[in-house]
């Protein structure tokens, strides 16, 4: 099918188009032009609006519809790369490892101080999930994870974001507690490491617990993981 008229262009000379952009990235313009999977979506053409630490582009395309009608769409996604998450439990003593840090974006949208409470996570960058959690977990908790369980992998903001978390959960006590936590200094990171008995953490869910990733994890924990009544760790 040939290309629809007034397909977006991709910002010729754009860092990232054609020149390198900060992290050394080019032909991030073609991102999603070689998609075939779905024979109801046509890709027209993709233009890059911005390309920083992340990249916003804005894609023109067609649906299908019900009576074969193809209907001309536009879509923006923010790529931020693919990500990991994971709950660290401590089943004998009935415990959750969090993090404790400032996020500006909730902060500039009504968060009273920006504060969260969140499962350890991070950017996968040029990592497997697995490695990049462990890695992670490290660096945020100051606990090595050993027996890792892979528990989903979900898309946290699907109309906008192209993003996929990989969810794992593992144990901790005291013998996996390497050093205190609290991130990259040399990167800015400041976080605190808050252990919370499991009840309690649940029982903030939408109070102090407002965190996506951490709000799933903690469910899956009480219906289908460690602390599920009945169940085993």
């Amino acid at each position: 099918m040939p290309r629809a008229s007034g397909a977006l262009p991709y910002a010729e000379g754009m860092l990232g188009a054609d020149e390198p952009d900060s992290r050394g990235r080019t032909g991030l313009h073609l991102t999603g032009l070689d998609l075939d999977r779905n024979p109801d979506v046509r890709i027209d053409g993709v233009e890059l609006v911005a390309a920083a630490w992340h990249v916003l582009r804005r894609t023109s395309y067609r649906e299908r519809d019900a009576d074969g009608t193809w209907v001309a769409k536009v879509a923006e996604t923010y790529d931020r790369g693919n990500g990991a998450t994971i709950l660290l439990y401590d089943p004998e003593r009935r415990t959750v490892l969090l993090t404790r840090q400032f996020r500006y974006p909730v902060y500039v949208n009504d968060h009273p101080d920006g504060v969260l409470l969140e499962t350890a996570a991070g950017l996968l960058d040029a990592d497997d999930p697995e490695t990049a959690i462990r890695r992670e977990a490290l660096e945020e908790t100051g606990h090595e994870v050993r027996d890792l369980e892979h528990v989903f992998d979900l898309y946290m903001s699907p109309g906008s974001v192209t993003e996929r978390i990989h969810f794992f959960a593992a144990r901790y006590d005291a013998s996996t507690s390497r050093h205190a936590g609290g991130g990259l200094h040399d990167e800015g990171e400041h976080i605190d490491v808050v252990e919370l008995g499991f009840d309690d953490a649940l029982a903030r869910i939408g109070t102090d617990i407002v965190d996506a990733k951490t709000i799933l994890l903690l469910q899956w924990a009480a219906l289908r993981g460690p602390f599920r009544v009945g169940g085993t760790a």
